[in-house]
């Protein structure tokens, strides 16, 4: 049997990259593929000498060329890109143009007004033209478990199907990747970084940057620089929802994310005590200051449930209600207390991944529902753009 090579190439051409998200023909990883004798030798170029994922790789196109008729071995190697496809490469991810030919100079490209930062590299969350929903998760003080409610949202939003990402913005409290149990460091591929991810769920945070003992002593200038570098320098393909796990209080980093993200919904979270819930209420009207939509109220902590099914209120209630009502948004969630979300951040299996069908799991599972169906705050048309 004749195998045609040109649908041999075509099909491998097709298989997208686990790290990167997309086709290996898109990213020029593919470098040769020929077919002798029923044998197809692959040929794929990495952009890092220690790619991730680089086995599940590999076994997706073992698989894509043993499913081409005639075919009965699938031999693949590997070769590290040179700088200039690693150049082209980092374009094709920033959403460059990339040139044609080899020796040619990328056209002048605009951004549309995007903001960047003083390079003059796009802020691609604010385009018009994005898909992708940020939901800022805020509370006005510490303790009331806002780093857990966001990673277990996150894995929910991914177990529901959709392209989730976490930017830990609490730079002096970075939780997010431990709890997520994120064990591989960004990749690195020149000046741009990829998100590693865990749990279907990409994750960028200060804890990879800094060893987990240093304190962040930063004023707010560094702050601000170190966020916009997390969004513009920072590969995260399309996702449909970017969540912030924003630091308590109303400081620097709420008045960055409200120049750069101007498209934020805010989702504050609260327990039930009195207490947590006028806290967390200055932080609602903070975000509504710097015209960020505040879209609901998730109170944490609601009840614990004993053996006997009995439900002891801990913190009161009415916390999440009452917060909702005075800021006329929905109470969208209620998230019991049980001690399986502090384990399961201890040891970086989020309990929404491991515990599901528990009663936990089903809460932030509603939450997440209750989520997509609000839609987005701000419906964002290239065609009503101003010029």
């Amino acid at each position: 049997m004749s195998i045609d090579q040109s649908l041999t190439a075509a099909t491998l051409s097709g298989v997208v990259d686990p790290e990167l998200r997309r086709s290996l023909g898109e990213l020029g990883m593919l470098s040769s593929v020929q077919v002798k004798r029923k044998r197809m030798s692959v040929g794929l170029l990495l952009p890092v000498v220690q790619y991730p994922h680089l086995n599940e790789l590999i076994a997706q196109v073992k698989r894509a060329g043993s499913g081409v008729a005639g075919v009965e071995e699938v031999a693949v190697t590997t070769e590290v890109m040179d700088e200039e496809a690693r150049a082209r490469l980092r374009m094709l991810l920033r959403g460059e143009p990339v040139p044609s030919g080899t020796g040619n100079q990328p056209e002048p490209h605009d951004h549309g007004g995007a903001l960047g930062h003083e390079q003059g590299r796009p802020n691609r969350f604010m385009d018009p033209r994005s898909k992708t929903r940020i939901l800022g998760i805020s509370s006005g003080k510490g303790g009331v478990g806002k780093s857990s409610v966001t990673v277990n949202l996150a894995v929910a939003l991914a177990q529901a199907g959709h392209d989730v990402g976490i930017l830990d913005a609490d730079v002096y409290g970075f939780s997010a990747p431990k709890m997520l149990g994120v064990t591989d460091d960004p990749l690195i591929i020149g000046d741009l970084v990829v998100p590693p991810s865990a749990h279907g769920v990409r994750c960028l945070s200060m804890g990879y940057f800094v060893p987990d003992e240093t304190p962040v002593i930063w004023r707010g200038p560094m702050l601000h620089k170190a966020l916009e570098q997390f969004l513009v320098d920072a590969y995260w393909g399309e996702p449909d929802y970017l969540l912030i796990d924003m630091p308590p209080g109303t400081g620097d980093v709420t008045l960055s994310l409200g120049q750069y993200l101007s498209k934020t919904e805010v989702y504050v979270v609260t327990t039930p005590q009195a207490a947590a819930q006028r806290v967390a209420q200055r932080s609602a009207y903070a975000a509504r200051k710097l015209k960020l939509t505040v879209r609901g109220v998730v109170e944490n902590m609601s009840w614990f449930t004993a053996d006997d099914g009995t439900r002891y209120e801990l913190f009161g209630r009415g916390g999440g209600s009452k917060l909702a009502t005075e800021l006329g948004v929905p109470l969208l969630g209620q998230v019991p207390l049980v001690p399986a979300i502090r384990e399961g951040g201890d040891i970086g299996v989020p309990v929404a991944a491991g515990a599901p069908g528990s009663e936990v799991s089903r809460a932030f599972a509603q939450l997440a529902t209750s989520v997509i169906e609000l839609g987005p705050a701000r419906v964002y048309r290239k065609e009503l753009t101003i010029h």
